[in-house]
């Protein structure tokens, strides 16, 4: 386990899992934390792969207290940690807000960013707007932030059943509903801030491989934004998991990590 300190006298936890083969920084979704992949880096570690993983800020074991909350803050971490680990260049895998995060991550890297996947990410945007119809209702995102003020607890309890649309375990959605309700008080900022990401143009202008992968019943998500993307990149490729929700990196792990090794082996 490791600290990066983001110099104000806070920090964010994250992992290096080193090893030889392409390295990947696999960044979590909204309110989460970085062992929402456990089961990924294990497979990719089994690979040979080097994997980071990042507790956000407010998120898991980083420190809550951080002022700037923003996307653009957290991409900023991402970029710099990678930069500390000292990796070469790397694949960025952002799953929902993370995926926002990844993509604005590959933007501050440049050239030490070898490829992005957006896992049901929220990139172009999450929201609509006058030219772009896919994403939630603006005003979706103040009806969250007051339900999570008005019940914390059972906010987070519908989004942990509402991620998976296939079966998983009670266990599973114990585990994802324990790690959401152990966020910081500051994590809405960042998921209001993301409500004002517009990354068509950044996509457009990333040359580097970029996979979006799309669960095909995701209810928290609209599937259309993950397709966009993949139209919008230069360089795009498409994944439809029919029948997934809003996580198939749990869902449907084998299919999964076939999906993510075919990319990393055409990089």
């Amino acid at each position: 386990m490791a600290r990066f300190d983001c110099g104000d006298g806070r920090s964010v936890y994250y992992e290096y899992h080193r090893g030889a083969a392409t390295p990947i920084v696999l960044i979590h979704g909204w309110a989460m934390s970085g062992r929402i992949w456990a089961g990924t880096v294990e497979a990719l570690k089994a690979d040979g792969h080097a994997v980071i993983t990042i507790d956000h800020r407010g998120c898991g074991q980083s420190d809550r207290d951080f002022e700037d909350m923003s996307i653009d803050a957290l991409a900023g971490d991402v970029a710099a940690i990678v930069r500390h680990c000292g990796t070469g260049p790397v694949v960025l895998n952002g799953w929902s807000l993370g995926g926002a995060v990844a993509a604005q991550a590959a933007h501050l890297l440049g050239s030490a960013a070898a490829g992005l996947i957006l896992t049901c990410g929220a990139s172009p945007r999450f929201t609509k707007c006058e030219d772009f119809p896919y994403g939630g209702d603006p005003e979706s995102l103040a009806a969250s932030a007051a339900a999570l003020a008005g019940d914390r607890a059972a906010f987070f309890r519908g989004l942990a059943e509402g991620v998976c649309v296939r079966a998983v375990s009670p266990q599973m959605i114990d585990w994802m509903w324990s790690a959401f309700v152990d966020s910081g008080p500051g994590v809405i900022e960042s998921l209001v801030d993301l409500g004002n990401v517009d990354q068509r143009g950044l996509l457009a202008d990333l040359t580097v491989p970029v996979l979006s992968i799309v669960g095909g019943a995701d209810a928290i998500l609209d599937p259309q934004v993950g397709m966009a993307a993949a139209q919008m990149a230069a360089n795009g490729s498409l994944e439809v998991f029919d029948g997934c929700g809003h996580a198939p990196f749990i869902e449907d792990a084998p299919a999964y990590l076939a999906v993510v090794r075919r990319f990393l082996a055409g990089l």
